[in-house]
């Protein structure tokens, strides 16, 4: 699978464009153009490339893939948005703002566990609704109002829990590495199970020869033995909620120490 990186448009070209719903509009006392106005505009851009990626996955959400499916010229695409890196950057923030997360003085859930799992869930339903965000890597991120606001409600839901402003942001930065990358790989699977036609079960199935044939137990005692004990048996979404729930454990645990 091919890695696309987020943040490589120009700087301060991409900010304007992120955050282009969330400036009051110039003063002007110059009269509106006459004509028609354009049926085009940024957002419906957007919304374009997010749907071709959904549907044939992000190579399709190319600048001329979009241009084709609004029924325009490659050239007058540029004219809303200059390059494929800002329109990656819009549609990642676009689609991270789908999260339905609460924001400063909405009600949210009353406990501070119950409000981690949200973010969870909306996380990782926001990755199966958008698979191909499983192929792109925002360690620069696109710094627009949906990565911000999903930033500023972690860190909202783990300052209840008194801890220094280092711990709290440390908590909150190790909570979005484990939902998000789990995320990401679920996403993964999924992309590659429809790609392939083939599940994870049957391509486990085509190596079962491994355990009769080339698996020696004096060589994985352990796994031998947590085998025979049936160890194994936890499905996916178990071993996803063991992490999820021993790392607020051990968040947790910093407040006698607060």
């Amino acid at each position: 699978m091919t890695v696309r990186h987020s943040g490589g448009g120009p700087a301060d070209r991409t900010l304007a464009l992120l955050w282009r719903n969330h400036r009051p509009a110039p003063a002007t006392d110059a009269k509106p153009a006459l004509g028609r106005r354009p049926t085009l505009d940024l957002n419906k851009v957007v919304d374009a490339g997010i749907t071709l990626a959904d549907e044939q996955g992000l190579a399709a959400a190319s600048m001329s893939g979009v241009a084709k499916a609004l029924g325009v010229g490659t050239m007058t695409l540029y004219t809303y948005v200059p390059s494929k890196e800002e329109l990656l950057d819009l549609m990642v923030d676009q689609v991270l703002a789908e999260r339905a997360l609460p924001g400063p003085g909405e009600p949210r859930p009353a406990s501070w566990r119950d409000q981690i799992y949200l973010y969870s869930d909306q996380t990782r339903a926001m990755f199966r609704r958008h698979l191909w965000l499983a192929s792109i890597s925002t360690i620069r991120p696109p710094v627009g109002p949906g990565m911000l606001a999903g930033r500023e409600y972690l860190l909202s839901a783990c300052a209840v829990l008194g801890l220094s402003p280092r711990q709290t942001n440390t908590a909150a930065l190790a909570i979005t590495t484990y939902v998000d990358s789990a995320a990401g790989l679920e996403a993964e699977t999924e992309q590659l199970e429809r790609s392939t036609g083939q599940s994870q079960d049957a391509w486990w199935h085509e190596r079962s020869d491994l355990w009769e044939t080339y698996f020696d137990v004096e060589r994985h005692p352990t796994m031998t033995a947590i085998w025979n004990a049936q160890g194994f048996d936890d499905g996916t979404e178990e071993v996803y909620r063991f992490g999820l729930n021993r790392l607020l454990d051990g968040i947790e645990a910093l407040r006698s120490q607060a």
